[in-house]
């Protein structure tokens, strides 16, 4: 089994070189920082534009591939180099990533877990009341934009302040500026994650229970359930010993890959709620052709797979033995 994830680490390893090699590569290629600098007012003077893009490796006068060569050592001993407006892209990109960490890791588990939960419940009770609520539920939530959910919960919880005579919910970015002590800190900060958590945990239950759903469908009357109720064990829990067990094993792997897109997928819940992350970075850094801050963003991306498909990697091989077997042939 090690000797697999040792594999299985390498060849994600090469493919998250490649990603990030190409990320810069299409960066480079396609975006034009020279217009940032051009179309300010007044107009800097064609050399002092030629002499700052030199000096931020952004000059489109420089080869593709020597530029590329100028990244690429840089990132090998830890630089991303720096934005147009000549700050560190590693201190931006790590003060960002911390934000939409905060944001996307809590509402994808719960969103995750109850989408799973629910929508493997839902299959067993097919046609029935529960069903046909959770399916109601989750698809009127799939067809929600994820602006109009988070617009639709802050009505909500302003209507909830108003209600108590307290202001319970807050969601204007990450807390309150001045609030004193550590834990009131704290509290400050659960309460303003409370609704982007929510709209997340939302938009993930509505993806997660529709497919999960499916998936417990196909299993329902495989033949290694009907031979696990034959040899006596009650319904329910040949479901849960044999057909969820094999029903998570293909969204395990899908939750692998999307969680690269994860941490880049809030960029509306970012903007609504007045969080300065990943997503928001990426959008502005695009529209003003930073290329360094645009590849270190697609990289960081591309790295948040390795340790999700490690996890993938070994939560397939406890669900399914074929997988075991393979590794130790």
């Amino acid at each position: 089994m090690a000797g697999f994830l040792v594999r299985r680490l390498v060849g994600r390893g090469v493919l998250v070189v490649l990603a990030g090699s190409l990320a810069y590569l299409l960066a480079a290629g396609v975006l034009d920082p020279r217009a940032e600098f051009e179309g300010r007012a007044p107009r800097p003077p064609e050399a002092v534009v030629e002499a700052r893009l030199s000096a931020l490796n952004l000059s489109d006068r420089v080869p593709l591939a020597s530029r590329y060569r100028i990244w690429a050592r840089g990132v090998l001993h830890g630089d991303f180099g720096r934005t147009q407006e000549g700050e560190p892209v590693n201190a931006e990109l790590w003060r960002r990533l911390g934000v939409s960490l905060r944001l996307s890791v809590p509402g994808s588990v719960i969103g995750s877990v109850l989408g799973v939960l629910l929508g493997a419940y839902a299959a067993v009770r097919r046609g029935q009341g529960a069903d046909r609520v959770i399916t109601a539920g989750s698809y009127l939530l799939l067809a929600v934009p994820v602006f109009v959910l988070a617009a639709l919960l802050q009505m909500a919880a302003a209507t909830a302040n108003d209600a108590m005579g307290v202001r319970v919910f807050a969601w204007v970015g990450e807390s309150t500026p001045g609030e004193p002590g550590a834990f009131r800190g704290l509290v400050d900060q659960a309460r303003h994650l409370v609704l982007p958590t929510a709209t997340i945990a939302l938009a993930q239950f509505a993806l997660y229970c529709r497919y999960q759903r499916g998936l417990m469908l196909d299993v329902l009357h495989a033949d290694f359930v009907r031979t696990a109720r034959a040899r006596g064990l009650r319904r329910r829990r040949a479901l849960l010993r044999h057909g969820l067990r094999t029903a998570l094993i293909p969204m395990i792997t899908y939750f692998s890959y999307a969680s690269g897109l994860l941490v880049l997928s809030g960029v509306f819940t970012e903007k609504i709620f007045g969080r300065h992350g990943l997503g928001e970075w990426l959008v502005d850094s695009i529209t003003r052709g930073d290329v360094n801050a645009v590849a270190a963003i697609e990289c960081a991306a591309a790295c948040a797979v390795l340790p999700a498909g490690l996890v993938s990697d070994v939560l397939s091989g406890l669900l399914d033995p074929r997988l075991r077997a393979g590794a130790a042939a």
